[in-house]
């Protein structure tokens, strides 16, 4: 029964999904169409049904008529001899079961009128038109001498020149309750029927598009770093699909493998010769020495700027490769408790166990490394380290807290200009938070800095990641 009402939860939510859904556009086209015949098919049953019980039902009446007319003579006086029905109902006061014979002048004003005694003093009602052609009966709804809902049959005949209508009636109220009945059986029959149906529909398109939704899955683990590949067996109509993104993931792979080779040939090809070039300058105090180190110490600084952030976007384009966070955050805060022992330092660190960062794990200590080795620089002496990951579509977020002075607000900005320094007095080259917020850029996050708690600074960077799992 569980199962049962899950299956029913999960259709009633692909029926009113959203149109971007393939397995609820094929569900809603196929219980329009089903729903719409049912409708049509519980419609016509339920007046066919009517059709035959009516026209049964009238077979009795139209008996009577019959007789009435076939029977009915005049006496010497001319007045007419109501024939004997021998039918003891239609004697009964109201008893639902009625005849009537009504005389007609040239104007077809009423002469006479005979009538069973189940009319008392009431009397039947005369069709809106008389056909006066044909001599056939006609059939037609009247209300009956208490109210209640009459089918009636009339004849229009003329008998030895006397115009005269044949009438008669019965209760229908017993047929249209069976027609009542037979409508509300066969509609619930067939809403259980179309409930069945749909849901047999509901599972048929569900394991008919069960590769797509696999395949749904590995598209996921591999946007998550779990697999590089798509692994599974699919049908004939899907694997051109699968062989394709496949080839996809492949080359993306050998382009970044490429980009790296190429990074690591210009980063030999570069440095080899500014190396020369200091080597050359040597200690000489002459200016043109001196300048030939500055700038090239400059141009050295610009080439691994360069080059770490074309490795870092080569590498995020890598969507297999995963770090594991908790080994990395305890790795830093160990050294750089140990780097900072004189000054007494402690980090405070917590990641979930699973929690890992979609990029490569350089990167990432780089990441981590310079802000919680500028967060011991200016802290009193607590640093507070803190991952968390709430969804996969929002990202990590990683906050490093300081005890230490702060910086102005109007300062978040500036620093992140590469050489931008806090305090010129303080260790460092300037360049620590430019090279954090290029890496964190090339992996589509976002750095940013805001007032801690603690009374410091806080660094809040928004990483892809995900859990391990």
């Amino acid at each position: 029964m569980t199962a049962v009402l899950t299956h029913l939860k999960r259709f009633i939510r692909v029926l009113i999904s959203g149109r971007g859904s393939l397995a609820g556009r094929l569900i809603r086209l196929a219980a329009i169409w089903f729903i719409f015949s049912l409708i049509l098919i519980s419609a016509g049953l339920t007046a066919f049904f009517n059709y035959t019980s009516v026209t049964r039902f009238q077979a009795g009446i139209s008996d009577i008529v019959r007789n009435l007319y076939t029977h009915t003579e005049f006496d010497k006086d001319g007045r007419i001899r109501i024939p004997e029905l021998y039918i003891i109902r239609t004697d009964d006061i109201y008893s639902g079961l009625y005849w009537q014979i009504v005389e007609l002048d040239t104007q077809d004003r009423v002469m006479a009128v005979y009538k069973s005694g189940s009319l008392a003093e009431r009397v039947l009602q005369m069709p809106r038109t008389l056909d006066k052609t044909t001599g056939q009966l006609q059939y037609y709804n009247a209300t009956g001498p208490r109210d209640q809902p009459l089918r009636q049959a009339t004849v229009y005949l003329r008998i030895q020149g006397r115009n005269l209508v044949f009438m008669a009636a019965e209760d229908r109220s017993e047929v249209d309750r069976n027609v009542g009945q037979f409508a509300m059986i066969t509609g619930g029959a067939l809403i259980v029927l179309a409930l069945g149906s749909l849901i047999a529909i509901y599972l048929q398109v569900r394991i008919g598009l069960r590769p797509l939704f696999a395949l749904t899955d590995e598209l996921h683990d591999i946007r998550k770093g779990k697999q590089t590949r798509l692994l599974n067996t699919y049908p004939a109509e899907i694997k051109p699909v699968t062989d394709e993104v496949n080839g996809l993931l492949e080359y993306g792979q050998d382009v970044v493998e490429r980009q790296r080779t190429h990074v690591g040939n210009l980063a030999h090809a570069l440095k080899t010769p500014l190396s020369v070039l200091l080597t050359s300058a040597g200690d000489d105090t002459a200016p043109l020495a001196d300048t030939i180190r500055k700038q090239t110490a400059l141009m050295r600084a610009q080439v691994d700027h360069h080059l770490r952030r074309a490795r870092a976007a080569a590498r995020a384009q890598n969507m297999g490769e995963r770090t594991p966070v908790e080994p990395v955050l305890d790795e830093l805060a160990v050294m750089l408790e140990q780097v900072f022992r004189d000054k007494g330092v402690t980090i405070d660190w917590r990641a979930p166990e699973d929690l890992a960062f979609r990029g490569e794990k350089q990167d990432f200590q780089e990441i981590a490394g310079n802000l919680m080795e500028n967060a011991c620089i200016w802290c009193q002496r607590r640093v507070r380290v803190t991952a968390t990951l709430e969804d996969e579509a929002s990202g990590m977020t990683l906050l490093i807290e300081d005890d230490g002075p702060g910086m102005p607000p109007e300062r978040y900005e500036e620093v992140l200009k590469r050489g931008a320094r806090l305090d010129e007095s303080a260790p460092g080259s300037g360049l620590g938070l430019s090279i954090v917020d290029e890496l964190v850029r090339a992996y589509g996050g976002r750095l940013s800095f805001d007032r801690s708690g603690m009374g410091g600074l806080k660094c809040v960077v928004i990483l892809p990641a995900n859990f391990i799992g």
